[in-house]
């Protein structure tokens, strides 16, 4: 389970000005795909990401992918495509997933407005990531994703979070 998140960290939107993890809580919880763009493992779940995510774009809560270890830039290089569709973040310096106590990506984490953790997953763990989606929706009264769906990857472990 991931700590409850420092909400004076900055994060990057692809575009616009650095925000702190506050702000980006004001209005709805945030549900975010962790990724690592210098990883296999990451790259392996984009499709499954934007599934996931992209169901729960209509419910009260915000959605993003959240890039780590990189600029706005590269967060928009890794993500190519996707990045037009859901909110991207980057955490250049990883500051957030140290917050949380993140210690494997790709990771799934959401965050109430208060900064406290409704669920967390880490490396492709099928069940996991299918609690944290049931526990989301529970809280915004909404449908969740099928998790594992029909081609998604083999369960993994992920990559160490922090190197």
């Amino acid at each position: 389970m991931a700590n409850a998140p420092d909400l004076d960290i900055d994060l990057h939107p692809l575009q616009g000005d650095a925000r702190p993890v506050s702000q980006w809580l004001t209005t709805f919880p945030l549900a975010a795909v962790v990724l690592d763009p210098y990883t296999h493992e990451s790259s392996w779940l984009l499709d499954t990401a934007r599934r996931i995510l992209t169901v729960f774009r209509g419910a009260d809560v915000r959605v993003a992918y959240l890039v780590t270890g990189t600029d706005p830039d590269g967060a928009r290089q890794f993500l190519g495509p996707l990045a037009d569709d859901i909110l991207a973040l980057a955490d250049p310096d990883r500051a957030f997933v140290r917050s949380l106590g993140l210690t494997s990506l790709p990771a799934f984490v959401a965050i109430r407005q208060n900064g406290s953790v409704i669920g967390s997953a880490e490396g492709w763990d099928p069940e996991a990531w299918r609690a944290v989606a049931t526990d989301l929706a529970a809280l915004t009264s909404w449908s969740r994703p099928e998790i594992p769906a029909m081609g998604d990857p083999a369960p993994y472990a992920g990559t160490a979070a922090i190197s």
